[in-house]
């Protein structure tokens, strides 16, 4: 196997190939023209191809100098993109957090500018896909926003739980106060229930709490992300049950209200997944004091 040809010998002859002139290479490599020649004369002799024609005092690459200059060409390319590229990156940690579309579009987007402006030397990527990355060190996630039951996760991985947050009716306010205002729950027999399919407590569950109003459940649309459903209700389509954590900025807009008041049952749905031998690396605690900070804000 023959060795690695030595860095100086290539920068010399990419230098010779591109200004077709071993001087003009000596005068950008800051050496002899002797020099230059040199370099190429032992590439020459380590790889026993011939590399230029040299006709008086000009250089003309060979058919194989010509492809291999193609190919150092390219590679010098990419060295000086890639040292672009860490220079504009190098001082800037990249930290990827996978979430729920529903918590990413209603709670988490409208917050991160507030992180970035806090910690401007971190660079979220924030990817809502599905389905759930299993393994998060093979996925590249550095922290994952999980919805629904708990569930096993992969040995190593550290699961904190969000605090509480709170399911009510929602709707428009010009629903609330239309035609059939609703003051009263028996007054949702008149209005269109959205469903949320993906929200841990339903309809059914609600309606246990109120046994003597009857509601027919098995109508109405139904979404499998919140954020649909919580488009749907802003839109005047229905009543919604839903999360209160995911709403805020409707309730502060004014595009919904909650009808009979922000009390309710409260569900542990969300958890915060990192893997236990990074949970202390400085980009991931970072996020973590602050995403728990304004989770306890929107609480009170």
């Amino acid at each position: 196997m023959r060795s690695r040809p030595p860095i100086k010998a290539v920068q010399a002859f990419e230098a010779a190939a591109r200004l077709s002139s071993f001087a003009l290479a000596a005068e950008e490599l800051f050496v002899t023209p002797s020099a230059i020649s040199h370099q190429i004369k032992q590439l020459e002799e380590q790889f026993g191809v011939k590399l230029f024609h040299r006709v008086h005092r000009a250089v003309q690459l060979t058919d194989a100098g010509r492809r291999y200059a193609e190919e150092i060409t390219a590679a010098f390319s990419r060295i000086d993109i890639a040292s672009r590229e860490l220079g504009r990156t190098g001082r800037s940690d990249i930290l990827t957090v996978h979430s729920t579309p529903s918590f990413a579009t209603q709670w988490l987007m409208p917050r991160l500018a507030r992180f970035s402006s806090s910690q401007p030397d971190i660079d979220v990527r924030l990817n809502a896909t599905y389905p759930l990355p299993d393994d998060l060190l093979l996925n590249g996630v550095d922290i994952d926003i999980r919805y629904g039951m708990r569930r096993l996760q992969p040995t190593g991985t550290m699961v904190l739980p969000f605090p509480p947050e709170t399911i009510v009716p929602l709707c428009a306010p010009e629903l609330a106060e239309g035609v059939h205002p609703i003051h009263t729950v028996s007054d949702l027999q008149h209005h269109t229930l959205i469903h949320s399919e993906v929200c841990l407590i339903t309809w059914r569950d609600w309606l246990r709490q109120h046994r003597k109003v009857k509601l027919d459940i098995s109508r109405g649309p139904r979404f499998d992300r919140s954020f649909m459903a919580i488009s749907a209700a802003v839109d005047g389509m229905g009543v919604l049950l839903d999360s209160l954590l995911l709403v805020e900025r409707e309730l502060e807009s004014g595009r919904l209200v909650a009808p009979f008041g922000v009390e309710g049952p409260k569900i542990q749905g969300y958890t915060f997944n990192v893997l236990k031998s990074q949970a202390d690396l400085p980009k991931i605690r970072a996020f973590q004091d602050w995403l728990f900070a304004e989770l306890e804000q929107s609480a009170v």
